[in-house]
């Protein structure tokens, strides 16, 4: 399993390096921060009119996901809304690496897995990242992670002794563990390989499959691939996963107005997802590199939830933080963390009030 005890100990030099290897497009911030905004030239702010007073400066981390973020980023939704804030989109391959982000002092806020926002609410990462609160659920995973195999594996027992890959410490990894133990194996029954979704096709030839979501989970397909299992059957088991929405708590205690803006953004596309899913895969496809037909179809993979959703009970104000002391237990018994934290520290690491902003 990747160590992340040591990973946040960065220099300078370090911090460079994450910031680069961020970068989705240079390694200026002033020209990445113009991409969008060029993308968005002309447009009209679709959340009513312009706050010109807010001119926060926000870095933000996000992942090639088929969800209402990519929505924002292509549309230029913020800049369009925000015309003086400075806003610059920086790409990670996982949850892990924007973690990394966060410690380096690199983010601002950014889209983890639930397995990653876990982590950093637990030992050791809870001493060393800055405080970080869950604001936003881009959705819940079902089919849009799945374990994709070789034609002749059509069992768990078929996987004995044969490679497997996923990023370690995503939430592909942590429905990979749960889809074993729930089919009687461990991870000495496999060999697990820690490996970035982009790098899964060139290593397909020497693997018997991959936990992973897409876009690389079609291209594994195409390649030949099949689904053996999914999050969807894990969570139906009781280990639900979700892409979060993060921020560091003092950024966004200094920046309310912004962080109300983000959210009402982010609604705009989760409602366009659920009420013109041809215009939003139509949008998405730019940043996948895809056509809008197969964004569609990626769209069956999550479920995506309005800011009223969001805001309830059922998830970021109230049993998201229990679910998270579950995942928590399953971390601590992989080794995944060193201690759980007391269940209030899970409680206060998810923060509705923005959803809540939103939904009004």
């Amino acid at each position: 399993m990747k160590n992340l005890k040591g990973i946040l100990a960065v220099g300078s030099a370090a911090v460079l390096a994450v910031t680069l290897a961020a970068c989705s497009s240079s390694g200026s911030s002033t020209e990445e921060a113009a991409s969008p905004e060029a993308a968005a030239a002309g447009a009209e702010c679709p959340l009513g009119e312009p706050d010109e007073s807010i001119t926060t400066t926000a870095r933000i981390a996000y992942q090639k996901i088929a969800n209402g973020d990519l929505i924002v980023k292509d549309m230029g939704i913020l800049e369009a809304c925000m015309p003086n804030a400075e806003i610059s989109w920086n790409v990670f391959s996982s949850g892990g690496d924007v973690l990394q982000a966060y410690g380096a002092g690199a983010v601002d806020m950014g889209l983890t897995g639930s397995n990653p926002a876990v982590k950093a609410l637990s030992a050791p990462l809870n001493t060393t990242l800055p405080p970080i609160e869950n604001v936003w659920i881009h959705d819940v995973i079902g089919k849009g992670e799945s374990l994709i195999v070789k034609p002749e594996i059509t069992s768990a027992a078929d996987l004995k002794g044969k490679k497997i890959a996923t990023p370690f410490g995503s939430t592909a990894h942590y429905s990979l563990m749960n889809w074993l133990d729930q089919s009687g194996l461990t991870s000495a029954d496999v060999e697990l390989v820690n490996l970035e979704p982009e790098k899964m096709i060139a290593a397909w030839p020497d693997l018997a499959g991959v936990w992973v979501w897409d876009p690389s989970l079609s291209e594994i397909v195409a390649a030949g691939g099949v689904p053996l299992a999914s999050s969807e059957d894990t969570a139906k088991a009781g280990k639900p996963t979700f892409d979060l929405g993060n921020v560091v708590s003092e950024f966004a205690d200094a920046n309310a107005p912004f962080m109300e803006m983000w959210a009402k953004a982010q609604n705009y596309a989760v409602e366009m997802i659920l009420n013109d899913p041809s215009a939003a895969a139509e949008s998405i496809s730019a940043e996948l590199a895809v056509p809008p037909a197969d964004v569609e179809k990626m769209f069956a993979g999550y479920t995506y939830l309005t800011a009223a959703d969001q805001a309830s009970a059922d998830w970021l104000g109230g049993k998201l933080g229990v679910d998270f002391e579950d995942t928590a237990n399953f971390l601590l018994e992989q080794g995944g963390i060193d201690a759980v934290s007391p269940a209030e520290a899970y409680v206060n690491g998810v923060n509705p009030a923005y959803a809540q902003a939103a939904s009004q």
